[in-house]
């Protein structure tokens, strides 16, 4: 149980950027403009939306993003739905599985940042965000927005300097916490 708390703990600071995924229209902005202004965390994931059968989304190299190569990816998902946690930081380069709709710039490279601290990643603008390309300027159209949810499209504040450290970790700041709560759980069930 103290695992299971302490393990909430820490996901807590994760969010989750969802994206409609389709072959958006000749005078759309561009999906690498949508990811370009949002900050992507090692633990945050993107949610790919878009009808199964008739489309996918590929995970793919550098070279295979700029040649829109759907012969080879990394990874393939077809489910509709697709939700990809980043463990890492760096860029990932994602294609649509249809050749011709990637060609069409059905496709975003997203650069997760690196943990500067390497104690705990930093909290992202909020715990759960449904987020679509920034509208783009009079007279063009953006992107299809998600038919599901509220879209909110979050301004960031200025980041500030990470505090000096304290000398307790998140984690044991994490397990004491959960050690507390179970110490007055168990004294109330004394009473």
């Amino acid at each position: 149980m103290l695992l299971c708390v302490t393990l909430l703990i820490q996901r807590s600071g994760a969010a989750e950027f969802a994206l409609s995924w389709s072959t958006p229209s000749a005078s759309a902005p561009h999906y690498d403009q949508w990811a370009e202004n949002n900050r992507f965390q090692i633990g945050d994931s993107i949610v790919f939306n878009y009808s199964p059968g008739q489309d996918s989304v590929l995970r793919v190299n550098q070279d295979d993003y700029t040649n829109c190569n759907t012969d080879a990816p990394t990874a393939k998902y077809t489910d509709g739905h697709t939700a990809i946690t980043f463990d890492q930081s760096g860029p990932f380069y994602f294609i649509s599985g249809n050749k011709d709709n990637c060609l069409k710039n059905e496709k975003v490279v997203v650069i997760v940042l690196a943990d500067r601290n390497r104690n705990a990643t930093a909290p992202s603008p909020s715990n759960s965000t449904d987020i679509t390309p920034s509208p783009a300027p009079a007279g063009e159209a953006s992107p299809p927005s998600p038919d599901t949810g509220v879209v909110e499209n979050p301004t960031l504040a200025p980041e500030s300097p990470p505090p000096p450290p304290s000398g307790a970790s998140p984690v044991f700041m994490s397990l004491l916490g959960s050690i507390g709560a179970f110490a007055a759980s168990s004294s109330l069930l004394l009473l």
